[in-house]
């Protein structure tokens, strides 16, 4: 067994030695050669300044050049490194661009009716406006108080049964020919078939060229929608104990293939006035994260396109959905609608939940409704006057059999027109696109060192041979191979070593 292990190191040996000797012959270069092969890259390398180092005898002029040299170096690395500092920093650029066109589309524009109910459905029935805002907390922030509660518990449990969706849809404000007076669109009269319903924290609504109808264009400016509503003040009404205290029509312009949004964005023309709204187009492309805020991978399951607000219903319902069991019928989705117990004991404290936690979050790249990536918007600007001279009351007053004041106290006209043909588009691009950041670095690299692209296949080429060699040079003057056997025991001495090899 001894001999057979001296055996088996000596062949191991012998290995080595062979392999040694190979790289030495083989892979290694002599001295005289690597200097050779550094004077050549050196003169016929595209990196500028070099060869002038190397060639020059003076040593005035070899400082002079590596002066040269190594100060260009720095400059070339300290400004590649702000360029990707630069670029990394994510920048930004906007752009506006104003495009005039032949005809452009109209938006669609929700009208409500600042008094909610039928005067004659509520008159015994007062915890009515109290209900409607609990069921359309999910929509707009509404706290309830104390003093309301016990009444509130009362009602619920007499009246389980009780579907305010219904009540609100027979008794809430509807739109006929007694309550929509005029409704004239660029010259072509409209009717209230050409409304679509809509609930919101409004109770009845009303949407003229909603997503369903062929696209209403306009090819003149000045003119659009021309609406006259009679609010009846007298058959419809409100809490003012809850807020609401004013006499009119809200409305809010937007999208067709967008839902409406009152809160905070609906505009008001109170009764007796007339409302002049000149609006304007506003498309706006946000980039995409980092240089943005949105996500173009996010779809809406009950939306046609994405906006935060359908967003912030969807992610309402599902919560709502997960912890009660069922669905308001103000938000979206497919679900077991909610019953008045289910919304206030669950669906009320599950949107103030939502609300405290930010389970819902709008706005940032991180939050769950993110910034779409595009948006259109109509900016307006509105101006007021009183509705109607002397003559045009007595004209209305003759015309609808009623009293001046009642014309007065009930009569609201607004039209809708856009300010000219034209959209505005405001587009957030990349500062500094990739292809932009490798022409800086080129053009630094060509007027600082006169280098390109072939210039740095040259110095990885020349550094990935030199680092070859240097391992080569390090591998031959690594230690011999360890013994096979580690115990002292069994090492033979070195006597029996030179014996071993004599047998050999």
């Amino acid at each position: 067994m001894d001999q057979l292990g001296r055996f088996i190191q000596l062949d191991a040996k012998g290995i080595l030695e062979k392999i040694r000797l190979y790289l030495i012959k083989k892979l290694l270069p002599r001295l005289e050669d690597r200097r050779k092969y550094h004077q050549e890259f050196a003169s016929s390398t595209s990196f500028h300044g070099v060869y002038n180092i190397v060639r020059t005898q003076s040593k005035t002029r070899k400082a002079l050049w590596l002066l040269v040299v190594v100060g260009c170096l720095t400059i070339v690395i300290w400004q590649i490194c702000s360029r990707f500092i630069y670029y990394f920093s994510w920048p930004t650029t906007t752009t506006v661009v104003v495009q005039y066109v032949e005809n452009v589309k109209f938006p669609a524009v929700t009208f409500c009716n600042l008094n909610r109910f039928q005067a004659h459905a509520v008159s015994n029935l007062k915890i009515i406006f109290l209900i409607w805002n609990i069921v359309s907390a999910v929509l707009q922030k509404f706290a309830l108080e104390e003093k309301y509660s016990q009444e509130l518990n009362d009602f619920l449990l007499g009246n389980q049964n009780f579907s305010i969706k219904e009540f609100t849809r027979k008794n809430g404000f509807y739109l006929n020919s007694s309550t929509l007076l005029e409704c004239d669109f660029f010259g072509k009269p409209c009717y209230p078939q050409d409304f679509e319903h809509v609930f919101t924290e409004y109770g009845n609504c009303f949407t003229f060229n909603h997503n369903d109808l062929p696209a209403r264009r306009v090819s003149l400016s000045g003119r659009g929608l021309h609406l006259l509503f009679d609010v009846q003040q007298e058959q419809f009404t409100d809490e003012p104990a809850l807020g609401y205290t004013d006499a009119g029509i809200t409305f809010v312009i937007h999208s067709p293939k967008e839902l409406p949004r009152f809160d905070g964005l609906g505009l008001l023309t109170p009764v007796g006035m007339h409302a002049q709204v000149a609006i304007r187009q506003l498309k706006s492309i946000i980039q995409e994260y980092p240089w943005g805020e949105c996500q173009p991978d996010i779809k809406l399951q009950y939306h046609k396109i994405y906006t935060t607000n359908g967003c912030l219903q969807e992610c309402k319902a599902r919560y709502i959905q997960d912890w009660c069991g069922c669905l308001p019928f103000v938000l979206p989705g497919n679900g077991t609608e909610c019953d008045l117990l289910k919304f206030y004991n669950c669906v009320y404290p599950a949107v103030c939940d939502i609300e405290i936690k930010g389970l819902c979050t709008v706005g940032t790249h991180n939050s769950t409704c993110p910034a779409p990536c595009e948006e259109t918007d109509y900016p307006t600007t509105v101006t007021y006057s009183s509705f109607g001279g002397e003559k045009a009351i007595k004209y209305f007053s003759a015309k609808l059999k009623k009293s001046p004041e009642y014309i007065r106290q009930n009569l609201v006209r607004i039209d809708i027109k856009y300010h000219d043909l034209s959209y505005k588009i405001t587009q957030q691009q990349k500062a500094l696109t990739i292809s932009e950041l490798l022409a800086d670095v080129g053009g630094q690299l060509g007027l600082f060192c006169g280098a390109s692209m072939i210039t740095i296949i040259e110095l990885l080429e020349y550094i990935f041979t030199n680092f070859c060699w240097t391992c080569i040079f390090l591998l031959l003057k690594a230690p011999e191979m360890p013994q096979w056997n580690n115990t002292t025991q069994n090492q033979p001495t070195h006597k029996e070593k030179k014996k071993g090899i004599q047998e050999c």
